[in-house]
């Protein structure tokens, strides 16, 4: 019996964790079964929204680890979603853009994470929906501002 205990129901925060959770995996079922794994789903929405990055920047963007970014772009660049340039004026730059085949990608892979999320908001009607995205959107500025932080010891 998975029965989660009534005080851990009563925290928002936990219900966020679980939730976040459950639309993660949801979504990176979708993502395997493409070969894909989130975060190439993020790169790409970050070369399609803020266009050609250094490759470090994106890493820094994306909060990614230099190690792990190029792995990411590199199965990117594999199956022809991205193009890798040395940046002219600074050889030991490389730049990463977005290839046309990634775009395309990109169009198809948002329709699946609203179908997912189609599914798990099934619950809320569209004024919910609406409310929900304004107040996660403002929790999560929140949040990325630093000013929710909590400092050790205190």
């Amino acid at each position: 019996m998975n029965e989660t205990p009534p005080s851990l129901l009563g925290l928002t925060v936990y219900l966020m964790s679980r939730t976040g959770k459950v639309a993660r995996g949801r979504l990176a079922e979708r993502l395997t079964e493409r070969g894909l794994r989130l975060w190439h789903m993020a790169v790409l929405a970050a070369l399609v929204d803020f266009g050609p990055h250094v490759q470090r920047e994106l890493a820094a963007r994306l909060s990614i680890d230099r190690s792990d970014i190029v792995k990411i772009v590199d199965d990117l660049s594999v199956a022809g979603l991205v193009q890798r340039a040395r940046d002219t004026t600074d050889r030991r730059r490389v730049m990463v853009t977005v290839a046309p085949a990634g775009r395309t990608l990109l169009d198809r892979l948002h329709v699946e994470a609203l179908a997912v999320q189609e599914d798990l908001l099934a619950p809320l009607s569209e004024a919910e929906r609406t409310q929900l995205a304004v107040l996660l959107r403002r929790v999560y500025a929140h949040a990325q501002d630093g000013a929710g932080a909590q400092r050790p010891g205190r």
